[in-house]
């Protein structure tokens, strides 16, 4: 696929994979074998038909391929650029066996940004409401594809988000070069255009409570709340000005917009010697945001090696591309700062593997008197996330593990309280967007038999 070019691209947030062409979206699909026992489709969190989608495409039937999508799929546009398809859907392609597997992920992409761009059709009228009312806590990717499939079927759905625009960290995790934004709300409208309602500003588990929506007529609810309570590293001076969690800093950047300043007036430190810890996805954006808001250097800080890094090839390879560098087999000890609680700098033990841990991963052991000072400005901890807890706190007959995450069986996402059902990272910690859709298709399915049966 083309891409800017990496020396330009690290000076704008427009989106780096520029999409196939149509005569190289021909061609990647004509090397799919439509394998009568696809083991692709096994792989999507969502079940996909994908030879059916790519036999489309080979037909130039792109309208036809994207409605063979959206069966099962209702954010095509976004599953196309941000899910990992590597260790998916293309990791099961039959051609990886012995060369590279159809390009699954770019083929969706195509289909989708067809029907947005070039042929934008009139979504089908909206399902004759069957009188029951249903609530979707949070509107990101488990929220949105609860609601999809369940106005499907005729419900009254509302989605109640917390933050002032919908698409939870879709819109304020995930950086405009990776998803734009424009996207995002296009696939919204199209829910909107199905029947689904969006309630922004409304943060349940305050002020209104779980069973305050049963109060109000719901017959069902859905937790959709994702893992947004961020983790830090537990060191001296973490609290020194200059220090953020990467929420809040991308939160800043991509939901409030702070890289068209002065369009929008959102403060964030941009720093000329920006350190980001962590070696996911989530550092990854971050390293990449930082360098794009004017940053001299970036280090990407991780205590273990490159091998190990948990973030899809693809980012890790565009972050090499622009110039981040890796401080691999650092492990941060101190953060430094001068007499105005301003961060300066920060102090790192260098690192080396040892035998595997829980993970499989080799456990980073320190190197004994192995330490080193940076001079930095910014840092970004991009370290993971716990579960919010403020419906777990007002809604106690949930259910919840040791962690904090609400208990819901796996296959009807059913939680301990009548009515209830969960899914997403604020069940399984965090995982991918595509498992997350998978979790709401899911409960979409058992609330829908729930409130067809009346059996619990």
């Amino acid at each position: 696929m083309p891409e800017q070019e990496p020396q330009v691209r690290r000076n704008n947030f427009s989106e780096v994979p520029l999409g196939y062409p149509e005569d190289t979206a021909l061609l990647e699909a004509s090397r799919c074998l439509q394998c009568k026992k696809p083991a692709c489709v096994e792989g999507c969190p969502v079940g996909v038909n994908i030879p059916a989608f790519i036999q489309k495409i080979t037909e130039k039937d792109y309208l036809g391929s994207l409605k063979a999508i959206k069966e099962t799929n209702s954010l095509p546009a976004v599953c196309g650029r941000v899910c990992p398809q590597e260790t998916q859907c293309e990791e099961r392609c039959i051609l990886a066996k012995k060369s590279e597997p159809v390009a699954i992920g770019k083929l969706e992409r195509y289909v989708a940004d067809y029907e947005r761009d070039i042929q934008r059709t009139k979504p089908p009228a909206p399902i004759p409401s069957n009188g029951k009312k249903i609530a979707v806590i949070g509107s990101g990717p488990a929220g949105l594809t609860a609601a999809g499939d369940l106005a499907g079927m005729g419900y009254e759905v509302t989605v109640f988000e917390a933050l002032h625009n919908p698409g939870g960290v879709l819109v304020y995790g995930i950086p405009e070069f990776r998803l734009p934004k424009a996207i995002v709300q296009y696939e919204i409208e199209a829910l909107q255009k199905k029947g689904v309602r969006l309630s922004v500003n409304r943060v349940i588990g305050i002020a209104e409570t779980v069973n305050d929506l049963f109060d109000q007529g719901y017959g069902a609810v859905f937790i959709g709340t994702g893992a947004g309570l961020p983790k830090f590293l537990d060191v001296p001076g973490e609290n020194l000005q200059g220090v953020y969690s990467a929420n809040e800093y991308l939160t800043r950047i991509n939901l409030m917009k702070a890289y068209m300043f002065p369009k929008y007036d959102t403060p964030v430190i941009k720093g000329k010697n920006v350190a980001v810890f962590g070696g996911g996805n989530v550092a990854m954006d971050s390293a990449r945001t930082a360098l794009r808001l004017g940053a001299d250097n970036v280090y990407l800080v991780y205590r273990r090696s490159r091998t190990e890094m948990p973030a899809r090839e693809e980012e890790i390879h565009h972050a090499e591309e622009e110039g981040i560098n890796f401080m691999l087999l650092h492990n941060p000890v101190k953060f430094i700062g001068n007499d105005q609680g301003r961060l300066t700098a920060m102090e790192c033990q260098r690192m080396e593997l040892g035998a595997p841990d829980d993970s499989g991963r080799r456990r980073p052991v320190p190197v004994p008197g192995a330490l080193a000072v940076t001079e930095i400005d910014v840092a970004v901890v991009a370290i993971g996330n716990d579960p919010n807890p403020i419906i777990q706190k007002t809604t106690p007959d949930l259910g919840t593990s040791k962690w904090g995450n609400i208990i819901a069986d796996g296959e009807t996402m059913k939680t301990g309280k009548r009515g209830v059902f969960a899914g997403g990272d604020i069940v399984s910690g965090a995982a991918t967007v595509i498992e997350a859709m998978g979790a709401g298709r899911k409960a979409a399915k058992a609330i829908h038999e729930y409130l067809e049966s009346g059996l619990w």
